[in-house]
Parts: C-alpha cells; structure tokens; sequence
C-alpha cells in the first residue's frame, strides 16, 4: 500500500470518528493494523471483555512474534484465568487453561504446571505471589499499567500508537477543494451550484441552451477568479474554498519522516505476579511523550508505519539486542534497557592539558577513545583519552598562501593568527574538518595512528567560518559551512568544489544542522539574530523562517535516532533556552528549565542515547532526561570549569568531555566508560610515533602528517580514502614533529611478535553440549552479545554471554563463559538438506542487521529463521542449483543478494517472495557478496577467482577482475574467493588462499597483496577487526597471523599451541575468523573439530603486536611493501 494510501486510511478512520460509527472505526483500525487505540483498548480491558481485546490486538501482532506479544497475551489470559478461579467457575478456568494457556507450556512447562496447580487450591491467593491480588477492578487496571509499558516497548506498534495531527474534516475539506476545482473548470460557472452527487464529476449545465462562453485563464498558468463558495454538504462541515497557504511546517517541505528502531526495552520473563515489577520492566528509553488516550484531533504524530507481511523480515525489532532473545527460563536475568542517571558520565577520570582554551570537540565515531580538539590559537590535537595521550598536534598554516584571496593574504598579513571554531569527524572517522575564525576550512584524512594527511583547504567565506558539518546528498560525502558573510556552502568533500551557495539570512550564520528523513536531505541553519531557517540542496531558497527562542544565538541537533529535534541557545541579555521542537508545527514542543539567566556567552549542549540532554552552564554540566522539563542532575567535574564550558559526548554517551578554565579538558565515565579506558589505558605505543603528554610539546609546524606510512600501496602513493582521488605528493609534504625520545626509540629493533604459549593471550572455548561437528560460518551478532555458527550437519548454534560483575556490558569477553543458548522448547535451527549430504554442501547465513533474523542454506532450501524461538518462518529456492553465500542488502532488510552455486547471483525480495533480478558473469559457483552503501555497489566473488562489481542501481555489472596468482603457485580448481568492505566502503580485503589484497572499489584496481608462503599452508579465511586497523588471518598449519590492514605487514602470529590443547593424533585448524562487533582485539574462531573459541591479547598487552617501524618517517620503502610475487625475506624468516 502507498503513504497516500496509507494517509487516505486515516483521513477515512477521521471521518467514521466523527460521524459516530464507532464500531467501523475500530474495526478499520484493526484490519488495516495503521492506528492502535489504546483509549479504546483499555476500555476493553477494564470492562473484561476478553474476546474483544484479542480480536483487535491480532491486528497489530500474535503471540509469537516476539517477546514483548508474548508477555501481552499472556498477561490478558492470565488474567481471564484468574477471574474464572475468583468467581469459582472451575470449568471456564480449565477451558481457559486448556484453550488459552497451554501455547506457553512450549516456552516455560515450568510456569505452566505452576498455573495449573492453582486449580487445586480453595482460594488462588493462598499461591505466595498472588497473595496480594485484590479485586477484579484494581487487578485489571494492575494488568492494564503493565500492558501500556509493554506495548508502547513493542516495535511491532512503533509510530502505531500516535494518530497523525490533522484538521477536523480534513476529508471533508479535500472534497470541497476538489469540487472547487471542478468548478472552475466549468465553461459556465454558476453562482450557487446544487451539488447532488459526489459519483461523477461537477458541471454547470449551460443556461437556456446557450453557448458557453470561453473558459477564464488557465488555472495552471495564473489567478482564477474565485466563483462563490458552494453550500455546505452538511451542517457541520462547511464546504471551504481553495486555499495556497504558504508552508509554515517541516512537514510541508519535507516527506514523512522515516520508520527509525524503536529503543529496546526488556519484557521481563513471564510470570504470575500480578504486580508492576519495574526490575522486570523499565519504561523504554524514548516513550511516547503525549497521552496514550488520544483521541483522532490530539495524536501528535506524523508517522505511518508499513504494517508487516507474512514472512516479509521487518526492521520494526530492529534494536532487540541478543540478551532479551530467550522468553525465559529458570533464574535467567534480562539486560535492562531503560536508563537512570547512573548511566551518565560524571566522574572525571582523566585530564588532558591544552596549550589554549578549548572551542570545540568531537569523539571519533568508530575508535571512541579518540577525541579530536581545537583551540582559540588555531591548535587541533588528536588524543587517545585511554592512555592520556597525545597522539598529533597541529597549528593553524595557510598550505598554500599564493592561491588565496587578497582579502585572505591581507588579513593573514596584519596577524596570522586564527581560532578554532569547530572540528569535526565524517560519519566513517576517515576525515576530520576544521572551520577557522578566518575564512579557512582545512578538512584532513586520517589512517590510524598519527598519520593524518592534508586533504583539501578551502577559502570557504568571507571573514569567520563559523560551523561545519558532514553530510550526504545525493549520496556523496560532503562538507557543509557557514559563516560570518551570512552564506551556507556545499562542498564536495572529495574534490573541494564547490556544489551550493544559500543566500537569504540577514546576520552572520551561526550553526548548521544537516539531517535527512527518508531520502529527503536538508540543512537547518542558525543566525546571530535568532532566525531559524532550512534549505533543500537545490538552490531555491530557504522553505521554512522561524524564531529561536528569545531571538538567541542557537545550536540545532538531533537525537542519536534521528527523530527527535533539539537547540539550545543564548541571546544578548545572557538568557538561554533548551527546547524541543515539533518539526509537524514548526513550534517549540518543550522547554527545560534550570539554565542560567546571566550566561557569559553562549551555552553548548549535546544529546546522547535517545534520552538525556546535556549542557556548559554556569560553571557546570547540567543534564535532563529528554521526556522531562526538570533538571535531572549536574556535576561541576571536580571544579575548574568556565562559566559556559564547551562539552561533547562520545557515540555510546559513556563518555564525555568538558572544557576547563585552565586550557584543560576533563573526561567524565560512568561505568561502561571507566571499563573502556581501563582496557587501553597499559597499551603501549610506538614513542616515534606519539608524543606523550607530560614529556614534550610539539614545536609549531604546518598542519600537516606527520609520516605517510599507512596506505602506502604497490605504487607509492597515499591509498585513497573515502573515495578521494590520488593527492600529489608534493602538495601534501608534511612536516613531522620533532618528539624528544625519538633518536633513543630508532636505536630499538622492530621484532614480529611470536604468541606460543596460552599465558601470552587470554582464550576460552565455548562450551558446547550437542554433536561436535565441523563449524562452517561464523559471526558475531552485530550487538556484540552473542556469538552464530553453522555447523557442517546445518545446525545452528548461539552462544549468549550474560551481564554480571564481572561482566558489566554483557559483550562477548574471554573473561567469563556464555551458555549455549537453546529456547525453552528445546528446538535446534536446522537447514533443510533435502537430498544432499551436508557435508559436502557450502553452507552460507546471513544475520539481519537487527539480529532478529538469520537467513542460512546447507545445500537445500534457504531458511528463514526468527532468533528469539528459533522458529522455522519460511523456506524458499529449493535446489538445485543450491545457495553458496547469502548477502543482506544494508538498506534494506527484505532485499537479499544470493550467491548460488551455478555461478549466478540472483536479488531476491523476501516480502513478495519474487526473484527482481539474476545476475551473470562467474564462471563457478560464487563464494563472496559485499555491499557498499557509499559506492551503491555489490561485489562478487566466485571460485573461479574473479571479482565483479555490480551497480546496486540497475544491477548492471561495472567492471570485473581475474585475481593475480603468485608467481609458481595455482589456484586450487574450486578455491574460495571473499570479498569484505573496509569501515570507509571504498577498500575491498580480498581473501584467498594464496593471497590477502586489498583492492580499491568500483574499478577493482589492486593496491596491496600480501602472499602466504607455502609453510603454512593455505589461508583458511581472513577478516578486518571491527576498527579496520587490523586484518586477523587463519592458516590450515593452526596459527593465526594479524596483520596491519593498511600496510599488509605482518605484525603478530599466534601459534596454534597457544590456543589449542596439544593432540598429535588429531589435525585441528580454524576454519573460520570472525571479529568481535565493537571490540577491535577481539575475534572468535571455528575450527574443524566442532569447536569455537574467542581470543584476546593479555591484559598486559592490551593489543596484538606492535607495527614494523617507518623509514625516516616516510612509510614503508619499496622493499618493504609486499609485492605480487611474495613478502620480503625479512618477513619470510620472521614467519
């Protein structure tokens, strides 16, 4: 069904309201499954009527789909059950028993004999949890509180629970504008038309049989003269003329906006208390902000949610984590989602001194212990806050001062000198920008490490660049910058050129706010005299004009999910304002309360988790929950911050940073933050290549890299990043920082770091209870709490690790061991084999990016499984030919891309069951699929060692590749290819098992090859660490080798003896690699034995290895780099 389909549904469900057909509407409601009533569900609920109350949440979800449905229906039987016992009709309570109860036996026997037994009591409540039930009255409205909870936590009712703010009428008017219309169209308009009939449409008929005369101007081409007005089609409903308003709302420029996850929420196990228990479930972290009893004109929301098809996969669970996906078993505890304000940061665990006083900061989104800093002197600093230190420094320098304005050159001329007024990281953390306080914007790559390179300098306005930010239109990185000659820019982030230019604020631009719903991108821009306006990347001017709050200098941003608009600002008498706005009305929605009226200048905030809000006030951090006007709590951060302290949180909120008085930052941990520093904080780095804090300070140098090691390729030239083109060399000469101990650290020889034994790392194998066979797949969920694999008899097996002391994130750890996870019926996810013998079927699965779904094949049909029941949910494509490798498009969850094993790739669409398109250019059957979201690319590769690239688009093929094979050394006739995107979506790992390379999308062209030698036997399988830094490859001798991901060189092997107990009758090797989702030392392995084990390098330790030195601070020589015929013999001898 169409949105306008959809919104016609609700414009019908408006009229029935208003019309009193009560019982229509509710049951529209429910067979269109678009609007859940809660008003009209607890009247159901409080008057007992069951049935009722079943038939109008099937609408919406059945028991099974998922954890949150299940405890809903089981609540309301339960509770049916216990009445039936209270009024002593035994008979109903076993039919209830029999008819109602019993589905849940499958999931918790346990429970169920329990309930079963109250059967045998005189009184219910003599049971100790029910001792306290009351009467039927305050029971059910007991029962009714916790229902609201777990709905509103339901992704199922997501965006179903808010009806869509519209104007009473709203059909009615439409009609009358429509027949306005027809009006005007008449040859011959009569004054007051007797409309009949809404069957056909309007005409005048024509007076006396006169001709009609001409029509008036085309109502296309300019103003129509308006006929009178028609007479009301009823009493209440006056029959209203055309009207072109001018749009005053986001909505009226801007298309719905898009279906986000809903935050996830425990259920809490099933039981008989009757009770709120809010340990078993706590409020979700964004609930609904208005009254759940709503009626028709009050719902204030804009959203329509797809309501789900059968077997279609849905992203409406897409934030269920692992750790709530069991229904409940014995003292089994559920993580909790809800938060406190335990949860934020507020102790200070670090302080990092700056040489002036800090602007701006921003966390690095994917290495998260990295914050990136810039000062009124013009200094931006990297630092690594796990270890305090810092990491590179640079100093505001024109690069290249000849090809500047003159007004640059003369300004620069009076006083080079400029502030930072803000940094900022790309959404994948290979660039950073930074906007100066004169017209210079310098945006830098960055490869890990100290290696940050010049990227491009852009005179981006006349006098102060104000704000800058990252966006994607068009899907192409951009940058987007405002300033002080009242203008916002577009640049193309790759090349520098300039793309839009909007005009029509009447102050200097303050700050910039990109955003998109759907796939519609816009820029909301701030001013200093308090005008809110928002652009269209189209150059027709501004679409909305609104007032900040006390016409104050503001700051816009988002919540982390994008559907909750914040700002914050101050004006020139010093008072602030923190709102939330409603985008529908373009109106302030909120306003907290608790910051100051005298602010010194202008308060900075940021937003973290989808629930609290945070801001530099009055010489501290003061934080609200983002559902309440009141303060929540605040922390002067053991003293010394300014009156106004600038403050940033990292991505998961476990961190933040604050500004001092002093030129100093603090960092603030909670928990999960403090254990995250603790991990890093012993690791060791290379002192040539990082300047540590209290010993030395860089001498002032152009901003520029300090070295030019990592991404060195095949040609000597910088690897490209986030699809940059190839950078002269000698445009981007840097100079590296002279540090103190630098000639003490050349003296020192670079050794490869040998793991033999099992007290250099820290290892834990699985414990696995079913039949041990070979595991052939591998992967962690993208929560990073459990751990899939396939095995080679097409039984699935998920292990689960709980949160505890010992484990405070509840993420996989080698710390403490997770359960084999089974549901309580006790059912295995097994593939459909059919005919075939599985162990000579190549077994390929798919996660969905919500962890909800797996998608698998062992020879036979594609399986479709739910991960929370293990449930069967379909199966399609019988073979043959049968699936080899399984790929979820990243946009789309119904949309699946499969490898099969007649060498063609054919783009299947779940929910419509229907094969869109088949791809053919392998000559085998195909081993490896890889999306690209940036590129808008699939890549293929197949066992007869080609790489293809196929545009996403039209499915067209782009540009294929035959692999390069070592010189002396054949392919195996059927050997596996991999393909596997870095973090930035341009660079391809290529696995083979002759062979890593890394390849750069979409013309496939080869930058790097690292050649096994023959010793160790094949490559088994490779993968880049979840940071991208690292690449952990698995041999068939049982070792594992890391290598660092953008030079190639080999850095660490771990021996087979250190992981694997000594047997010399049995040959066991890792099959499979897999790597930890959020930890980048992490990875877990699948060996042919059946067994899984997850390793990590020692606490002492903190990483694998360290990296081969740099020559001269240039990047590895030419006879360092691993070549197409081998590695070097310095590398030969170390392996």
């Amino acid at each position: 069904m169409s949105s306008l389909s959809r919104e016609l549904v609700f414009l019908i469900l408006q009229f029935l309201d208003e019309e009193k057909f009560r019982e229509t509407v509710h049951k529209l409601e429910q067979e269109s499954g678009f609007y859940f009533n809660m008003r009209y569900f607890e009247d159901l609920v409080t008057n007992g009527e069951w049935d009722d109350v079943e038939k109008y949440l099937s609408g919406f979800t059945k028991v099974d789909d998922n954890r949150y449905s299940m405890k809903i229906f089981f609540e309301i039987r339960k509770q049916k059950y216990l009445e039936a016992l209270d009024k002593r009709d035994r008979a109903k309570a076993v039919e209830i028993l029999v008819k109602d109860l019993k589905v849940f036996a499958a999931f918790n026997e346990d429970l169920f004999k329990e309930i079963t037994q109250l059967l045998t009591l005189e009184n219910f409540r003599e049971n100790e949890q029910l001792s306290k039930y009351g009467d039927t009255k305050s029971a059910r409205s007991i029962m009714l509180a916790e229902l609201k909870k777990l709905i509103e936590a339901n992704p199922l009712f997501r965006d179903k629970l808010q009806f869509p703010t519209l104007k009473n009428s709203r059909l009615r008017t439409l009609i009358n504008q429509s027949l306005n219309w027809q009006h005007q169209l008449c040859k011959n308009p009569r004054p007051n038309p007797d409309i009949k009939t809404l069957f056909v449409d309007h005409t005048c008929g024509q007076p006396n049989g006169a001709r009609a005369p001409s029509p008036v101007t085309n109502p296309l081409m300019g103003t129509v003269p308006k006929p009178g007005p028609f007479p009301p089609l009823t009493a209440h409903a006056p029959f209203q003329p055309p009207q072109v308003a001018l749009t005053t709302s986001l909505a009226g420029w801007m298309a719905n906006p898009s279906s986000v996850a809903h935050p996830s929420a425990s259920a809490g196990p099933i039981g008989l208390n009757t009770q709120n228990n809010s340990a078993i479930l706590k409020r979700p972290r964004t609930p609904p902000t208005n009254n759940s009893a709503m009626d028709y004109q009050t719902a204030d929301s804009e959203h329509v949610l797809k309501r789900s098809r059968p077997f279609a996969i849905s992203d409406e669970v897409n934030n269920l984590p692992v750790n709530i996906l069991p229904v409940t078993y014995n003292n089994q505890s559920h993580g909790q989602s809800s938060y406190s304000s335990d949860d934020l940061p507020k102790n200070v665990v670090a302080t990092l001194s700056q040489s002036s006083p800090v602007k701006s900061m921003d966390f690095h989104p994917v290495q998260q212990i990295l914050l990136l800093v810039g000062t009124n002197m013009g200094d931006v600093i990297v630092w690594e806050v796990g270890s305090r230190t810092r990491i590179t420094q640079r100093n505001f320098k024109v690069w290249d001062l000849g090809t500047c304005s003159m007004a640059v050159q003369a300004s620069l001329a009076s006083d080079y000198t400029a502030s930072v007024n803000r940094v900022m990281w790309s959404p994948d953390g290979t660039l950073f920008g930074v906007a100066y306080s004169k017209h210079m914007v310098h945006i830098y790559s960055y490869h890990g490490g100290d290696d940050i390179r010049n990227h491009l300098e852009i005179e981006a306005h006349g006098g102060s660049v104000n704000d800058l930010a990252f966006s994607y239109p068009n899907k192409q990185l951009c940058v987007v910058t405002c300033g002080e000659d009242r203008l916002i820019k577009v640049w193309d982030a790759v090349t520098g050129t300039k793309q839009h230019s909007f005009e029509g604020h009447e102050a200097p631009v303050y700050s910039i706010c990109p955003h998109h719903k759907e796939n519609i991108q816009f820029i909301f821009s701030t001013a200093t005299d308090g005008k809110i306006k928002a652009w269209l990347y189209d150059n027709m001017g501004s679409r909305v004009d609104y007032d900040a709050p006390g016409h104050s200098s503001t700051m816009m941003a988002y919540s982390a999910d994008g559907t909750r608009l914040f700002s914050c600002g101050t004006n020139k008498e010093g008072e602030s304002y923190l709102v939330e706005w409603n985008e529908s009305e373009g109106a302030v929605k909120r306003t907290y309360h608790g910051l100051g009226k005298r602010s010194g200048g202008v308060v900075q905030f940021d937003t973290t988790k989808n629930r609290f809000l945070a801001a530099g006030d009055e010489f501290m951090v003061k934080f609200w929950d983002m559902d309440n006007n009141n303060m929540l709590t605040s922390t002067e951060a053991d003293g010394g911050l300014p009156a106004s302290p600038c403050i940033r949180f990292n991505k998961e909120g476990i961190l933040l940073a604050v500004s001092t008085s002093d030129n100093s930052v603090k960092i603030l941990a909670n928990a999960d933050g403090l254990r995250l520093l603790r991990t890093v904080e012993n690791r060791s780095y290379d002192a040539s290549r990082v300047t540590p804090v209290p010993l030395v300070k860089p001498p002032i140098a152009a901003f520029g890299s300090g070295n030019a090691t990592v991404g060195a390729s095949l040609v000597d030239r910088g690897a490209p990043v986030a699809a940059m083109v190839s950078m002269n060399s000698e445009s981007m000469a840097d100079v590296k920082p002279k540090f103190a101990d630098e000639s003490g650290d050349k003296s020192r020889i670079w050794k490869l770091t040998e793991i033999n034994e099992s007290l250099q790392c820290r290892s834990i194998k699985l414990p696995d209870n079913l039949t041990a066979m070979r595991v052939s797949r591998l992967i962690y969920t993208n929560s990073g709490l459990a751990i899939l694999a396939l095995s080679s008899n097409a039984v699935h097996k998920l292990w689960k690790w709980q949160k505890s002391d010992r484990n405070l994130t509840g993420k996989a750890t080698t710390s403490v061991l997770p359960q084999l996870w089974q549901p309580p019926s006790g059912i295995l996810m097994t593939n459909d084999i059919s005919d075939t013998n599985p162990e000579d079927a190549v077994p390929c699965f798919a996660l969905s990016k919500n962890d909800s779904y797996v998608m698998s094949a062992s020879g036979g049909k594609i399986s479709l499984f739910n991960m929370m029941t293990f449930k069967t949910m379909t199966t399609f494509m019988p073979s043959p030919p049968a699936a080899t490798f399984l790929a979820f498009h990243p946009q789309d969850n119904n949309i699946i891309a499969i490898g099969m094993e007649d060498s063609t790739i054919q783009i299947y669409n779940v929910r419509v069951d229907e094969v869109k398109t088949k791809l053919k250019g392998h000559q085998k059957r195909i081993t490896g699929l890889a999306f690209s979201n940036v590129l808008n690319v699939l890549v293929s590769s197949g066992a007869d060692s080609q790489l293809c690239v196929w545009n996403t688009d039209g499915w067209e093929k782009q540009a294929s590749k035959v692999l390069q094979m070592p010189t002396g050394r054949g392919a195996a006739p059927l050997a596996d290819t991999r393909v596997q995107f870095h973090l930035d979506q341009i660079h391809l790992l290529v696995v083979h098992e002759t062979q890593i390379a890394i390849y750069e999308a979409p013309k496939l062209e080869c930058l790097k090859q690292w050649v096994t030698r023959e010793a160790s036997g094949p490559i088994t399988h490779a993968t880049y660490s979840c940071d991208g830094q690292s690449i952990y490859v698995s041999f068939e001798d049982g070792s594992i080798g890391v290598l660092t991901a953008s030079t190639l060189r080999f850095r660490c092997r771990i021996n087979p003896a250190a992981y694997i107990p000594s047997n010399p009758s049995l040959r066991v090797y890792p099959l499979v690699i897999a790597a930890h989702p959020s930890e980048p030392n992490q990875f877990a392995l699948g060996l042919t034995d059946g067994s899984v084990y997850v390793l990590e390098p020692s606490e002492s330790e903190g990483k694998w290895g360290t990296s081969p030195p740099v020559e001269n601070g240039a990047g590895p020589s030419m006879t360092s780099v691993v070549t197409a015929s081998g590695v070097t013999a310095s590398e030969q001898l170390q392996r």
